[in-house]
């Protein structure tokens, strides 16, 4: 008994060993740290000229009134100065500052501090609004105390991190937290992939640096969640997703991302399993631009890309960001899925900026002079695409299927298609009329597939692949 005592304490006091091994020590302070950083990181205040009218009359009229409107153009115009601030850091001993776009965006004057009472004028050497980052050139001869980035790819949730900043206008600010999570989306620019810390960070933060314990940046604060300040949860831009951008606005004064021309969306397990997918992977190719490199290579609507350049690619979200940062004149390998097996074709990146892609078209209207069909299977109701519609969506002149004009609440399609939608294919078949529809998910049904995949324009005149599951 004394024996398997031994041994059990023996086992408990190796494994406590082992976790203490691989954990971090909580710092007993972060002063050295701050004080080392905190001359690198800058305060930017701009003015922005705004131009309005002044009421020329001795009262105001109540909001609404008629008169408002009518009188309001008599007004004399009156510039007054906007003014914002924010933060930034120096990546170069010359002066080499990056923020956030949205930190300098339209300003007139830029004005960075440094060390707190040491200010400069600051030109714009480049901004990208697409990932909201901004490169400004301090305009002097001095030397500075620059910062250096860190591998953002290896930090990890609960890591203790820093945020140095100019909160409220209120100058150098220190807080400290930990990485919250990783790869956030919140629906704020083209390309996410941000880091959500706790660490505090308020309105002024903005375009300040987020650093690791070893005193690398391994973000760039850009928003928090909580309109009333810090709740705890904010936004980082990763290092290794901004050292591209940031390398070209220095380089180019502009941004050359890599263009595939998809219109991509998720594959869902009804997406998968109507391909006979095994799992859920990859981006469904739910249009091709026109003249496009994915075009010119042959990828086609319906396709759904496994692999790019050499990088799986597991979800959807991954894709844009993979292509963003592959050189523009590329030839990349690109895996595909097409009719139940993989085949790869060999593109030839375009540039991003110079495409005139994913343009938005006007809302369809209705024609009330065709009859409705019911397509029993699907619990919908549906007339033919005409003409105008094709005028009014700007859709391609040889576009047919059918307009989806009213729904069950019990339709399969009932959280996946809107009203109004456009459906022009079932299972990689065009569709001409509601007799096609009917056919196609009654052969399905028939044959005891559980699922089919539709093509569909939204009414936001995108195309798009639906995997719809049968009754």
């Amino acid at each position: 008994m004394k024996k398997l005592k031994l041994i059990f304490l023996t086992i408990v006091f190796s494994l406590s060993i082992s976790i203490q091994s691989n954990s971090k020590p909580v710092p007993a302070s972060f002063a050295d740290l701050a004080e080392k950083l905190m001359p690198s990181v800058v305060n930017i205040s701009t003015s922005t000229t705004v131009v309005t009218n002044s009421n020329p009359l001795p009262f105001q009229f109540p909001p609404g009134s008629p008169f408002e409107d009518m009188f309001k153009e008599f007004g004399t115009p009156q510039e007054r100065k906007s003014a914002a601030l924010g933060s930034g850091f120096i990546i170069d001993e010359n002066g080499i500052v990056v923020t956030n776009n949205h930190v300098i965006q339209d300003a007139d004057d830029i004005i960075v501090r440094v060390n707190g009472d040491q200010e400069y004028k600051a030109k714009v050497l480049g901004a990208d609004p697409l990932m909201d980052i901004a490169v400004l050139q301090l305009e002097t001869d001095e030397k500075f105390k620059p910062v250096g980035f860190g591998d953002s790819d290896k930090a990890r949730i609960g890591d203790w991190v820093l945020a140095i900043g100019n909160p409220f206008g209120l100058g150098g600010t220190v807080t400290a937290g930990i990485i919250s999570a990783r790869n956030r989306s919140i629906g704020l620019s083209r390309y996410e992939d941000f880091i959500q810390t706790d660490a505090s960070i308020n309105s002024g933060n903005s375009g300040g640096p987020l650093f690791d314990m070893e005193g690398n940046v391994i973000g760039i604060n850009t928003a928090i969640l909580g309109r009333n300040g810090s709740i705890g949860i904010g936004f980082s831009i990763p290092s290794n997703s901004a050292q591209q951008v940031i390398k070209q606005l220095i380089e180019f004064g502009e941004t050359k991302r890599g263009w595939l021309g998809v219109r991509i969306q998720d594959v869902t397990k009804e997406i998968a399993d109507a391909e006979e997918l095994d799992k859920p992977r990859g981006a469904l190719v739910a249009s091709v631009a026109e003249n496009s490199p994915s075009e010119k290579a042959g990828i086609q609507a319906g396709d759904i890309i496994l692999e790019f350049n050499g990088v799986e690619i597991k979800q959807m979200k991954e894709l844009p960001a993979i292509v963003a940062r592959t050189d523009v004149g590329k030839n990349v390998d690109v895996k595909i899925w097409r009719n139940k097996k993989e085949i790869t074709k060999k593109v030839l990146l375009g540039r991003l900026e110079t495409s005139d892609d994913f343009k938005v078209s006007e809302n369809p209207k209705k024609d009330e002079n065709n009859l409705d069909e019911i397509i029993e299977s699907l619990r919908i109701s549906v007339r033919p695409l005409t003409k105008e519609d094709i005028k009014n969506r700007k859709l391609p002149n040889q576009t047919t299927g059918l307009v989806i004009t009213n729904m069950a609440n019990n339709s399969p399609l009932v959280n996946s298609i809107e009203i109004n939608s456009i459906i022009i294919e079932a299972q990689k078949k065009k569709i001409k009329s509601a007799d096609d529809l009917r056919d196609i998910t009654q052969k399905a049904i028939n044959s005891n597939q559980k699922t089919i995949l539709i093509a569909i324009y939204n009414n936001q005149n995108q195309r798009r692949y639906i995997g719809v599951k049968l009754d």
